[in-house]
């Protein structure tokens, strides 16, 4: 069988490209033919440019890997969308967590998307501190509307509201082990959130001890004292998060301007790595 003609090896890319040129008279997109018969010169985007591994870091927030296909060149980079909406939840939440300017209700108001379940916990309309009323004398006082709030001080939702908060601190535990091969600035996100998750189970739980007994008064101050100190942990996870924000956007669009983010991908070696120098 006589061997395939060079420009025919390999046909699949030669068909990707082709589909890139089917809507121009000329065979390309913008119906403009420079006669150079290569597709890719027809249809030019920004450019290639080549990155440091900070910026990478920067860029998709995990140190480099081997994948196939072309998507990341495709699709925009999604990590500033919600890397936002995170910090336009978790903002204002931790300013209210503070009592600023006689904000309070541990957030209800304004916490967003990101955290729905802990909204949906405290608004009343989903009646979850509702359904702890079980007294009827507490019930009827709210003539059968959703979320009354006797629920709020029923120590039984409030030490579970606590496990909530725990396991979201878990979670955070687990992103803070591995943001050690990503950058400073996530390493804080992380190490902030954890403290937060923790001081805001243990008001929670010092909540659940003081409507146990009204006597215990101590509880009280450990619980609001508590509140206050998760709700600085959260803004200091604020604060990290948009100066990183402003990083992925500054290097997204090659501005000339780049803020540092302290790349870690280099002080702990990864399995690959250490396989190499193995070898």
């Amino acid at each position: 069988m006589a061997n395939a003609h060079p420009s025919q090896a390999h046909p699949d890319d030669t068909r990707l490209e082709k589909d890139f040129s089917h809507h121009g008279p000329n065979g390309n997109a913008s119906g403009y033919d420079d006669g150079s018969g290569d597709p890719l010169t027809r249809l030019r985007t920004a450019g290639s440019v080549n990155i440091s591994p900070e910026m990478f870091e920067k860029l998709y927030l995990s140190p480099e890997n081997r994948v196939k296909g072309e998507l990341r060149k495709t699709f925009g980079n999604p990590t500033p969308i919600a890397l936002v909406g995170f910090l336009l939840s978790l903002t204002p939440l931790s300013c209210d967590l503070m009592g600023w300017r006689g904000a309070g209700g541990s957030g209800a108001a304004s916490t967003g998307a990101f955290w729905l379940a802990f909204a949906a916990t405290l608004i009343p309309w989903f009646n979850a501190y509702g359904a702890y009323v079980t007294d009827p004398v507490l019930a009827a006082t709210n003539m059968g509307n959703p979320g009354n709030p006797a629920g709020l001080q029923v120590p039984a939702f409030n030490s579970s509201f606590g496990f909530f908060l725990i396991f979201m601190g878990l979670m955070c535990f687990v992103f803070l082990i591995c943001s050690l091969r990503t950058n400073i600035v996530f390493f804080v996100i992380f190490l902030t959130l954890v403290c937060a998750f923790g001081c805001l189970a243990g008001a929670y739980f010092n909540l659940a001890l003081t409507y146990e007994n009204a006597m215990n008064t101590a509880a009280a101050t450990r619980a609001s004292k508590l509140l206050v100190a998760g709700g600085a942990f959260a803004f200091i996870t604020s604060l990290a998060g948009w100066y990183i924000f402003l990083a992925i956007m500054l290097a997204s669009l090659d501005f000339p301007l780049q803020i540092p983010v302290g790349d870690l991908s280099t002080m702990i070696k990864g399995a690959s790595e250490r396989q190499k120098s193995k070898v």
